[in-house]
């Protein structure tokens, strides 16, 4: 659930960089269509009816300019090509935007600034895996459209033997400003209480480079939402493994502004009517993702 800038080092041997690269696979790999992903888009056509509930300040140009953090393998990140955004997020809101008879323009952004730049207008959307909150629904209207909770995951056979209920001493790795920050930092706390030793803590500024450093031994472990976890473990070629279960389920949502109430209904009747005539199981399952399906969105749940 996603609610710093880690160093690069200067030097790596050939097989650390070779974990790396496997670590990094779920930046941007789809092999073949055996793999979450894999094969042709799952479109939707559009809704008349839909598309004239959305403002005409919106619709205006045709398309919908959404700022996305594309580091977030499955859910939004960079094709092959570097620059085109893919991810169960990404084609789950082309095809919301398609329903209101419009375009989606997926432009990259840090992750921390995209509900600002909703609101100053620079966007007209977040997409990114946003898990919705008080302190965002303050800011913001929050369309819910998936559930889903924190897993863990660590180097294969977990040599560093963390357990997420104890994890004091050990070197976790986190994506800057995600639910999951706030998660590790609580545990930490617990530990110091204790009178045991602090978490370290390390954030990025994608879960690209967390993985990375679980992957090559820098880290002990990261958490991160449940999607991401499960499929950076299956392209990592069994360099990581899964720790314990998911926990704590919540709703992601689409980010609209403040002021956009009409549009937020929009976009809710959209996710609506795409669970309702199957296109979104269609493509949660092709992303393999499916677990996290929800049936009744809503503007502020």
């Amino acid at each position: 659930m996603r609610n710093l800038n880690g160093g690069r080092r200067a030097a790596m041997g050939a097989a650390g960089a070779a974990v790396l690269l496997l670590s990094l696979a779920a930046c941007g790999e789809k092999e073949s269509s055996d793999q979450p992903g894999g094969g042709p888009s799952v479109t939707a056509s559009a809704d008349s009816g839909l598309a004239a509930k959305v403002p005409d300040a919106i619709k205006a140009d045709g398309k919908i300019v959404v700022g996305s953090d594309t580091s977030y393998a499955p859910a939004e990140f960079l094709d092959n090509d570097g620059k085109t955004a893919i991810g169960f997020d990404i084609e789950l809101f082309t095809a919301v935007a398609a329903k209101l008879g419009l375009k989606a323009e997926f432009v990259s952004a840090d992750f921390g600034a995209i509900i600002t730049g909703v609101g100053s207008g620079k966007y007209e959307v977040g997409v990114s895996s946003f898990t919705i909150n008080d302190e965002r629904k303050a800011q913001a209207n929050m369309v819910s459209y998936y559930q889903v909770g924190t897993q863990w995951a660590t180097k294969k056979g977990n040599p560093a033997g963390v357990s997420i209920d104890n994890a004091c001493g050990k070197k976790i790795a986190v994506q800057k400003d995600t639910v999951q920050v706030e998660d590790i930092e609580k545990r930490s706390k617990a530990c110091t209480d204790a009178g045991k030793p602090a978490i370290t803590i390390e954030q990025f500024p994608g879960q690209d480079a967390a993985t990375a450093a679980v992957a090559s031994g820098k880290d002990d472990a990261m958490l991160a939402d449940y999607p991401v976890g499960v499929y950076a473990v299956t392209q990592s070629n069994g360099v990581l493994e899964l720790l314990d279960k998911m926990y704590e389920a919540a709703p992601y949502g689409y980010v609209v502004a403040k002021d956009q109430v009409a549009f937020a209904e929009a976009v809710r009747d959209a996710t609506k009517a795409l669970i309702e005539d199957g296109t979104y199981k269609a493509i949660l399952d092709k992303w393999q993702v499916g677990d996290g399906a929800i049936t009744d969105p809503a503007v502020n749940p």
